[in-house]
């Protein structure tokens, strides 16, 4: 969850093989599937792409697979994805499974570095070509890396959370950070960001630093009980940064039972629908939207060159802090999505006007000029 945002042009591909998934959730988890034969196929290997979860953020099962699939089946690759659902001893036997059954490319949402650096050593000594998705494994020595600049994430979310205090007339308030979890790279990443826009607020007396707490495993529920002590301590809260949607939400539910919603701003990340809601109707003031289509058909790019035996070249690196070496990297522009622009989170077609106007917020998708 939802618990995080340089630019580039991607293309699709696709990807299949077969396992059954692991791990506690009711909704889809595995999907495989087996390239035709044509020529060109049979000359590309297959890819294994294993997802961190489906609690943490929606994105994972209602986007990122979706892409992916449909990428890896325009481009006519085996493939297999799979969802190890927060389990880290899953995440190891789905990758050992994926590398036994002839996976010569492994993608991976690592859960921690610790797992993912494990899983990419398995794989690079069984000669599999590794890809670290949307998070960076640190020390784990991933061929490529492929996300969104997320220090821009979080300094979007930063300065999102000050115009929305700023439109409120706020005067010394105090902020309460939420942020994602502390073995989370990105997480990491996101707190650099819009900590380098608040702290100048904080030194400058304009703002005052509130409670501010990392939740484990972007874990919504967890983020509940984080947030009502915080408010305990500090009833005053003006403002709170919550790291994705699914924190967001969670405060903002805490927020409604003191009567606080839509007095304090909460911001957020990844434009899931139930984030754009809260946004449509005030209790939520931001979000940022990552364009995940466009993620996706970057490393399903790369995965698919690496699959066919090339060895794609990638626009940027990022440097990894733990082993000091350049990854190469496809990093994107993360937007800011306020009430105004919600509109264009739709009009991508990441969320469909059908799964958010529904309801009571119908009235307000029209007031919000969606099409």
């Amino acid at each position: 969850m939802r618990k995080g945002i340089l630019s580039l042009t991607a293309a699709a591909a696709v990807l299949a093989l077969g396992l059954t998934a692991c791990g506690g959730n009711s909704g889809p988890t595995s999907s495989t599937s087996s390239a035709p034969s044509t020529q060109s196929s049979q000359k590309a290997g297959k890819i294994g792409v294993i997802l961190p979860d489906s609690k943490s953020s929606a994105r994972w099962e209602t986007a990122d697979r979706k892409y992916l699939e449909e990428a890896f089946k325009a481009a006519g690759v085996a493939y297999d994805i799979q969802n190890a659902q927060n389990d880290k001893t899953a995440f190891q036997t789905i990758a050992d499974q994926m590398i036994t059954n002839g996976a010569t490319v492994l993608m991976i949402v690592n859960l921690d570095s610790g797992t993912g650096k494990t899983v990419i050593e398995k794989a690079k000594s069984q000669g599999v070509a590794t890809i670290d998705y949307d998070r960076l494994t640190l020390g784990g020595g991933a061929a490529y890396y492929v996300s969104f600049d997320n220090t821009k994430v979080g300094t979007l979310q930063g300065e999102g959370l000050v115009k929305c205090l700023t439109d409120k007339k706020a005067s010394k308030p105090i902020i309460a950070e939420l942020n994602g979890s502390p073995t989370d790279n990105n997480a990491t990443l996101f707190k650099a960001g819009y900590d380098g826009v608040l702290k100048p607020k904080y030194d400058s007396g304009d703002y005052v630093k509130g409670p501010d707490q990392s939740v484990p495993d972007w874990d919504n529920a967890q983020a509940g009980t984080i947030f009502e002590q915080m408010l305990t301590s500090a009833p005053k809260i003006a403002g709170v940064l919550a790291a994705n949607d699914g924190l967001g939400n969670a405060a903002i539910t805490v927020l409604k039972k003191n009567n606080l919603n839509g007095k304090v701003p909460v911001t957020g990340q990844d434009a899931t629908v139930q984030g754009l809601q809260n946004i449509l109707v005030g209790d939520q003031c931001m979000t940022v939207y990552k364009a995940v289509k466009k993620e996706a058909d970057a490393a399903a790019k790369l995965a698919v060159a690496l699959a066919k035996g090339e060895k794609p070249t990638a626009s940027s690196s990022v440097k990894d802090p733990q082993s000091n070496q350049d990854v190469p990297s496809e990093l994107l522009d993360p937007q800011p999505i306020y009430l105004d622009n919600v509109k264009d989170v739709v009009a991508d077609g990441y969320v469909t006007k059908e799964e958010l106007c529904t309801g009571d917020f119908a009235a307000k998708c029209t007031s919000a000029g969606i099409q």
